[in-house]
């Protein structure tokens, strides 16, 4: 039976590979003429070949001539190399909004082309359509909005959801990204304008892991704002009105909850942005009912937990010494404390529940300890009691310094938010760690935001460090020929592989066991040799083959917890019987690439 299956296995392999190079295969559209070319779904602009043309009622309406898919992006590479030359010595923000504006023009117009562009050019542009420009858009995404994408939902639709979410056109949705506009990235309460960030988001899921444009749907859950800025703003498109709490709030989500998963049951539902009483509450209310995850609890922290494993390598030591390392982590948000949590986790793993690793976690009123009052419910777990810290020198709210210079941590880890909070006086005391090489995470997000930046970082704390922060620095010439490497600790290496696996995986919920071997395989990708050269992440350049290997791992564990079962024709026997190398394959072969499909009408 065994033979059998996986012969199975492997003839559906060979037949996705026929398939790969074959030309694609019709698609069915219910429009013609204008309508088609106003659908960015569908249009092909001028690439719509006579054929086309004559058989969907576009001739007449498009110029004559025919111009190939290939031609067609070399025209828009040189219109936007062409932005770059003319915003030279323009302020930052202008560039970067004039380069996310060229490309959302053609995301609205097109969006194969969009999405081809995207991909083939990865690293130059998700600095742009996600981390750090997002931030931005999503500061001024009222004064930018030319038309809608996504869906909205707001306090007012209270007893209309369930009919709402039928007003999507798509018949099926596999991924959504959703907030609520409480926590933007290191911004606060943007409103409505953080529809921004799951767009963002949702454009990385088709560009890293080939999900399918159709497919996808950002979506925004209004319920006023606290942000008396955008209160007065007359551009503000929210709900004018203070942030519904309570049960209120809860009611809220649980019926957005409900219909979406009426109407499409195998849906994965990623959390975005919200604020840490919030993320909290509803990944407990929710993970075991639903397939859903925080990005910002559980992504951040598997990418972190990746880079600090890649810390442990780069001195030199095994991965089982990571119970014995000291990390000082700045910031008691949901990032934080998802990153805390999970560490906790990984050095259980390794030396059983006895374990008792030397993790410090700070908030703005210093290190928190047992003896804090009104501790938050989720920071209590990783509060140290005063017998852990007295022999250290150390008490209740002890500054960020002085627990640097008396822990003299191994890793110092900031998810706090507070642009240049690991200043200078903190990052000469990190000269002094027990490591021969300290890792210093500064992950916040935008750059703004960032703890401190790499030039910094190697400046003050010496050159023999490992770097890593949430948005794209450049690498520091350390003079002599010598450079510190810079590794973006970013979620984009994990949330897609995430969303793939659990997809293509058909498992209901998504387990810890998922989300540690998404952060495991992440880990293992690198070389001991890249790790001790102080590089702990790949190039975003393979970011599509990074997203094949972490979904296929996170497939494997949801067969390996009983969970899977299966997606369209490959049904949990079949995925059970897979090896790790089919697998890889399997993942890879269920992305979608962006090709100009023939299309055929149909009433």
């Amino acid at each position: 039976m065994w033979r059998l299956a996986r012969s199975a296995v492997a003839s559906n392999l060979r037949r996705s590979r026929r398939f790969s190079t074959a030309i694609p295969g019709p698609c069915i559209v219910h429009k013609r003429g204008a309508d088609i070319l106003h659908d960015p779904w569908f249009n092909k602009d001028t690439g719509f070949p006579l054929t086309e043309r004559d058989r969907l009622g576009l001739r007449g309406l498009l110029p004559p001539r025919v111009i190939s898919f290939e031609q067609q992006y070399a025209r828009f590479m040189e219109s936007f190399r062409s932005l770059e030359k003319n915003t030279q010595g323009q302020p930052d923000s202008t560039v970067t909004l004039s380069k996310w504006r060229i490309l959302n023009r053609l995301h609205d117009r097109n969006e194969t082309l969009y999405y081809r562009v995207l991909i083939d050019n990865i690293k130059d542009f998700a600095p742009i359509i996600y981390t750090p420009t997002v931030g931005l858009v999503c500061q001024n995404y009222s004064g930018l909005f030319r038309r809608p994408r996504g869906m909205y939902f707001c306090a007012k639709d209270k007893g209309e959801m369930m009919s709402m979410i039928y007003n999507w056109p798509s018949h099926q949705v596999d991924m959504i990204v959703l907030t609520d506009g409480s926590r933007i990235l290191g911004l606060g309460d943007l409103g409505v304008q953080g529809i921004g960030i799951a767009i963002g988001k949702l454009d990385m899921y088709v560009a890293a892991a080939g999900i399918n444009p159709q497919r996808i749907l950002p979506i925004m859950l209004d319920v006023g704002t606290n942000n008396q800025k955008l209160l007065d703003n007359p551009l503000y498109l929210g709900l004018r009105q203070p942030r519904l709490e309570g049960e209120e709030y809860l009611s809220i989500v649980d019926e957005f909850m409900e219909a979406v998963y009426t109407r499409w049951p195998k849906a994965i539902v990623q959390f975005e942005d919200f604020q840490m009483k919030w993320a909290f509450e509803t990944l407990q209310r929710y993970r075991k009912r639903f397939c859903m995850f925080n990005d910002d609890i559980q992504g951040t922290a598997g990418v972190a937990l990746a880079g600090l494993l890649g810390s442990v390598r780069a001195q030199g030591r095994p991965l089982a010494d990571f119970v014995n390392q000291k990390m000082v982590v700045v910031g008691a948000g949901s990032a934080g404390l998802g990153v805390f949590n999970m560490a906790m986790q990984a050095a259980s793993r390794m030396a059983g529940t006895t374990a008792n690793p030397q993790f410090f976690l700070l908030d703005k009123d210093g290190l928190i300890t047992k003896e804090r009052k009104n501790i938050a419910p989720a920071a209590a777990p990783f509060a140290k009691a005063p017998g852990e810290i007295e022999g250290l020198g150390l008490r209740e709210g002890a500054s960020l310094v002085e627990v640097v210079k008396k822990v003299k941590p191994h890793v110092l880890l900031g998810l706090s938010g507070v642009g240049g909070i690991f200043n200078q006086e903190v990052l000469n005391a990190m000269r002094e760690s027990d490591s021969t090489k300290p890792a210093i995470f500064a992950m916040s997000n935008p750059t703004m935001n960032a703890e401190c930046t790499a030039v910094d970082a190697f400046t003050h704390a010496g050159e023999n460090i490992v770097f890593a922060s949430g948005s794209p620095f450049e690498n520091v010439d350390l003079g002599n020929g010598k450079f510190g490497h810079v590794n973006q600790a970013n979620n984009m290496y994990l949330f897609p592989g995430i969303g793939l696996g659990t997809l293509l995986s058909g498992a209901h919920f998504i387990s810890d066991g998922m989300l540690q071997a998404a952060a495991e395989c992440l880990a293992s990708y690198m070389t001991d040799e890249d790790c001790q050269r102080g590089i702990l992440y790949p190039s975003i350049n393979s970011i599509r083959h990074i997203t094949a290997e972490v979904g296929a791992a996170v497939m494997r564990a949801a067969v390996a917890e009983e969970l899977a079962e299966g997606h369209g024709d490959v049904g949990p026997r079949e995925l059970m019987h897979m090896s790790k190398e089919e697998t890889v394959e399997y993942v890879t072969r269920s992305m979608w690439y962006p090709v100009y499909s023939p299309l055929v009408h149909e009433k």
